[in-house]
């Protein structure tokens, strides 16, 4: 497995363990009521767990399990990917922060936090997108190196 889907499934284990962590908060504190400001960690439950989680896992698990290009098994420019992987991760980072950021303190910007946060995740998917479409292609034969 190369070690960029290593990176990959272990953050998203993160995300699962912190996601999970923060919605036990969210139903803690909906069945005791607590704190009534943990309901604004209910979005960043949502954005850990559905693309922090379930989108970087697909993404770690295709880019090592879709076909390689060649016989000396490359799987492209990786470059696209490590970006992909910096996109969904800021992009997380800043789903789950915005609802207590506007909570805690009032300024009209905080809209722009969920634009940018939408901009990563369409980055994330385009870039991981450009990578992976040469290797989705239907089963060929691909020529082995000849031996001696």
């Amino acid at each position: 497995m190369p070690r960029l889907s290593q990176l990959m499934i272990r953050t998203a284990l993160v995300w699962l363990a912190i996601g999970y962590f923060v919605g036990g908060l969210v139903l803690l504190n909906k069945g005791l009521a607590l704190l009534p400001w943990l309901w604004a960690l209910r979005t960043a439950h949502i954005h850990m767990l559905l693309v922090g989680w379930t989108v970087q896992l697909a993404c770690g698990v295709a880019f090592w399990i879709l076909p390689r290009l060649d016989a000396r098994g490359t799987r492209g420019d990786e470059r696209l990917v490590w970006v992909c992987y910096a996109a969904l991760n800021i992009g997380v980072v800043l789903g789950a922060l915005h609802d207590p950021l506007v909570l805690l303190v009032s300024w009209p910007g905080w809209a722009a936090l969920l634009v940018v946060m939408g901009l990563l995740y369409m980055l994330a998917a385009v870039l991981f997108a450009i990578h992976a479409w040469p290797r989705v292609v239907a089963f060929r034969v691909i020529p082995r190196p000849v031996r001696d």
